[in-house]
């Protein structure tokens, strides 16, 4: 008989099997007790996240914008204004200076009221609903105060050469203001662009870019304001204005992708 064949030894060996596994049994159960108890969880290794794409430029433009409806309702107010007060201002109608700007005033901001409104109603969001509105009640008051129509689009014009003038600024303190807009927009809240000098020197120019295409939008308004041309102020503001504001953001998303893509096909595989 041979010793592996011996029912003494395949005893000894069942039982040391049998006291192995009640072992393990009892560590695995010690060790799920301790975890239920202290609300652990298995440590894995953390692995980077997958760079997302880079939004798409109408993504970046609709959001920015509010989309199409957003510009839309973003200009009924002032189209509201401009066609009340030219229409009112016809001297067959018999209605004196200031009694037509009041009822351009009414319609203006009351078309801005029911456009928020109707958003709140719907539970959508109403943030360009309400920016819209304190600059429609703005210019409201300082025209019916002035008694010239002209007045309604003065905020609006002050308020863009300010923010040229705020872009300029960040310029010459080396902290470009587009490049923080595009962190937030564009790389999921990271401001790392610092690190990267070709990033940096193109947020520099770009910051300038739109400081200057600020600056071209608010100086049209600002000749016709100097002329008291209040209805072709509104004009521009629609159809120069949205479209100037339009292509700069474009151009701006194009330029920084233009830098990224190159550099990401610049970056040896590891």
């Amino acid at each position: 008989m041979t010793p592996g064949s011996d029912p003494r030894h395949a005893a000894h060996e069942s039982v040391e099997e049998r006291i192995a596994e009640l072992v393990g049994d009892a560590e695995e159960k010690i060790a799920a007790e301790i975890i239920a108890e202290h609300d652990l969880r298995p440590v894995t290794e953390e692995k980077p996240d997958d760079e997302e794409p880079f939004p798409s430029m109408s993504e970046q433009i609709a959001e920015q914008l509010g989309g199409v409806r957003g510009l839309i309702e973003s200009s009924v107010p002032v189209l509201a204004f401009v066609l009340l007060n030219v229409i009112l201002s016809l001297e067959a109608l018999g209605l004196e200076k200031r009694e037509s700007l009041l009822w351009a005033i009414i319609g203006s901001v009351g078309s801005a009221l029911v456009i928020g409104g109707v958003r709140l109603a719907r539970r959508q969001p109403i943030r360009h609903a309400v920016n819209g509105l304190f600059g429609i009640a703005l210019g409201a008051w300082l025209a019916w105060r002035t008694g010239d129509a002209k007045d309604f689009y003065l905020p609006g014009i002050l308020l863009t050469f300010g923010q040229a003038a705020v872009l300029l600024v960040s310029v010459a303190f080396r902290k470009p203001l587009i490049g923080y807009a595009w962190g937030i927009m564009a790389n999921k809240g990271k401001q790392d662009w610092f690190e990267n000098s070709r990033l940096f020197r193109t947020f520099q120019w770009l910051t300038v870019l739109w400081a200057v295409s600020l600056t071209v939008r608010a100086g049209i308004q600002f000749v016709l304001y100097l002329m008291g041309e209040a209805n072709a102020i509104g004009v521009v503001r629609i159809l120069v204005s949205w479209p100037i504001y339009a292509a700069t953001f474009a151009f701006t998303i194009w330029a920084v992708h233009r830098v990224t893509s190159a550099q990401r096909r610049e970056t040896p595989v590891a």
